[in-house]
């Protein structure tokens, strides 16, 4: 299974970490859309910047 990963807050104010891994998922821009894959990396990706963005299962 993957994630697929919504920016819905924007990244300006954030801090200098929180920024590069949303660059490192793909997220540049609000609503930029990415599909990850469901692992380890990833998951802590993710718990970084839970507050930024939408998560959402796909099969």
């Amino acid at each position: 299974m993957s994630k697929k990963i919504t920016l819905v807050k924007s990244l300006i104010g954030c801090k200098d970490d929180q920024i590069a891994t949303a660059h490192s998922l793909g997220l540049r821009k609000i609503g930029a859309v990415t599909v990850q894959p469901d692992n380890a990396a990833t998951a802590g990706k993710i718990y970084k910047i839970i507050h930024l963005i939408k998560v959402n299962e796909v099969k």
